[in-house]
């Protein structure tokens, strides 16, 4: 097997394993599998609702993925996507509910920026402390995600206008000038809350590539990941693309959390822990092996168990959770998987050629 095939068949044998791990739990807790798994699929296919639904949840899904997949390039573990997400959501939630009478565009426009900005923040600093403090960026952002989480209920409990709160805890919906959510998208998947943060999710998808296949920059956070001692002594700040890296990791996350929050909730409210989507979109990079163009298709997938499970009869939900988190179990022991499937050698020809 060519080095190439097994990076693919890695992680597809990993989703294989978790799924039959998975049927090997409901199967020791008296439940069928094969017809759990059935109506999974069967649910996230069954409409075209359904479908616009895991397109819908990829959205943010891959934005985090490849905000992870930056700051792993980097040879950092981003695990703040969580928080770094929240504060996207929040504070360009709160700019459209501030300003509800926006052309659509500027609207649209302005929220991106703003969670881009809100997320770049949040990374700036776990990635400002590594640089010059050389402290440990896994611990500090895990502290960040409870930073942002209790700052961002201050936020929405004391600092947004009562005239827009529905009750103590949460807002009104923004206006459909603010919204992600569009007529056309709606209407081409039977009323589902498919919206434009999948298309800026794609977008994304090729930018973050581009810049770490074809641009400088990439080369050097590459470099920085697999020796900064090396990167350094070819002329590469360490400091400037560590800072660079968790900024850029933030503010995609921040995006992700903004596409969540206006695209699919349509409005902000209080959250009592950590955002779910900050830890799937890092199984879903996980999954991907960090590649940008594999990242949607590991999204896809947790797109398709998130929304099919609310389809499984009598089986409870949290099964599927068991199952996700198996997957990304033998992706993280991926080395297991590959000692029984090794690259294949070349041979070499007679004289050494």
């Amino acid at each position: 097997m060519s080095k190439k095939t097994q990076n693919w068949a890695v992680p597809l044998i990993a989703v294989l394993l978790g799924l039959l791990a998975g049927a090997i739990i409901m199967l020791i807790f008296g439940y069928d599998p094969y017809w759990a798994y059935n109506d999974l699929f069967y649910t996230a296919f069954g409409s075209i609702k359904n479908v616009g639904e895991i397109l819908r949840a990829m959205g943010p899904l891959i934005l985090i993925g490849l905000g992870f997949a930056v700051a792993s390039k980097a040879g950092f573990f981003n695990i703040g996507l969580p928080g770094q997400a929240l504060s996207g959501w929040v504070m360009s939630t709160w700019f459209a509910l501030s300003f509800p009478d926006l052309p659509k565009p500027i609207s649209i426009i302005c929220t991106v920026l703003i969670g881009l900005i809100a997320g770049g923040i949040i990374g700036a600093i776990p990635g400002i402390l590594r640089a010059y403090l050389g402290t440990s960026e896994v611990i500090v952002t895990i502290m960040m995600n409870y930073i942002v989480l209790y700052v961002t209920k201050a936020i929405i409990l004391d600092g947004i206008s009562k005239d827009v709160m529905r009750t103590t805890t949460a807002s009104i919906k923004v206006s459909d000038s603010a919204s992600y959510q569009t007529q056309f998208l709606s209407s081409i998947t039977d009323n589902s809350r498919f919206n434009l943060g999948f298309i800026f999710a794609l977008l994304a998808v090729f930018l973050v590539w581009f810049l770490l296949k074809k641009t400088r920059t990439g080369y050097e956070i590459t470099a920085v990941g697999l020796n900064p001692n090396a990167a350094e002594y070819a002329g590469v700040s360490s400091k400037r693309i560590i800072i660079w890296s968790m900024i850029i990791s933030g503010a995609l996350a921040g995006l992700g959390g903004t596409v969540e929050g206006l695209g699919t909730f349509e409005n902000v409210y209080v959250q009592t822990s950590s955002l779910q989507i900050g830890w799937d979109g890092m199984a879903v990079a996980l999954l991907a092996s960090n590649n940008p163009i594999a990242i949607p298709f590991a999204a896809l997938l947790f797109g398709v168990l998130s929304v099919g499970k609310s389809g499984m009869i009598d089986v409870p939900s949290e099964v599927i959770d068991v199952v996700s988190a198996l997957i990304i179990f033998f992706v993280g022991s991926n080395y297991i998987i590959r000692r029984y499937i090794k690259p294949r050698k070349k041979v070499k020809t007679q004289g050494g050629k």
